[in-house]
């Protein structure tokens, strides 16, 4: 009918009036006895009461898309409320936690921040580990020490042939 998949309900008045018609006239069918006896001339106004169903749900309708706004800021502030009840519920148990036994409270948090710090900056490796000393005494550090020093060679060969204009070819 509004050739649109989707509208916004207020919107539906103004797509619906001008698809509206005025209703049908009423027809009163009275018979008029013409004879010489009736040359009188007489006009008559009819009232007819009709009881408009249409503007009356019209205006209902419009004062309910008024109040829409109002609803809708309602609604907001109802989330924004729910939204404050969960941070302060989030708070409450966080200071909860701390209260009952600051020092495993501290221990966990920690953790957590280490953890949470690992994802944030792509960190490979576990710090704790390898701050210890017994971590570089593994059979991997001799191969990885050769790697190092094998590249850090080659780098000061390239370097030198490159200031001697030596080319390797």
């Amino acid at each position: 009918i509004f050739s649109c998949q989707r509208m916004k309900f207020a919107e539906i008045p103004q797509r619906l009036n001008p698809l509206l018609h005025p209703p049908d006239p009423i027809v009163i069918n009275h018979f008029i006895e013409s004879g010489a006896e009736n040359k009188q001339t007489a006009c008559y106004d009819i009232d007819v009461e009709v009881d408009d169903t249409l503007k009356n749900q019209m205006n209902s309708f419009l004062m309910s898309t008024a109040s829409q706004q109002e609803i809708q800021g309602l609604d907001t502030k109802i989330h924004e409320t729910v939204d404050t009840i969960n941070q302060m519920k989030t708070n409450r148990e966080f200071f909860l936690s701390f209260a009952k036994d600051p020092q495993m409270f501290i221990h966990r948090w920690i953790i957590s921040q280490t953890r949470d710090l690992k994802l944030m900056t792509d960190v490979v490796g576990n710090p704790e580990e390898e701050r210890r000393s017994e971590f570089y005494y593994q059979p991997w550090t001799h191969e990885a020490v050769s790697r190092y020093f094998f590249t850090k060679v080659n780098q000061k060969r390239a370097e030198l042939e490159q200031a001697l204009g030596i080319r390797n070819g």
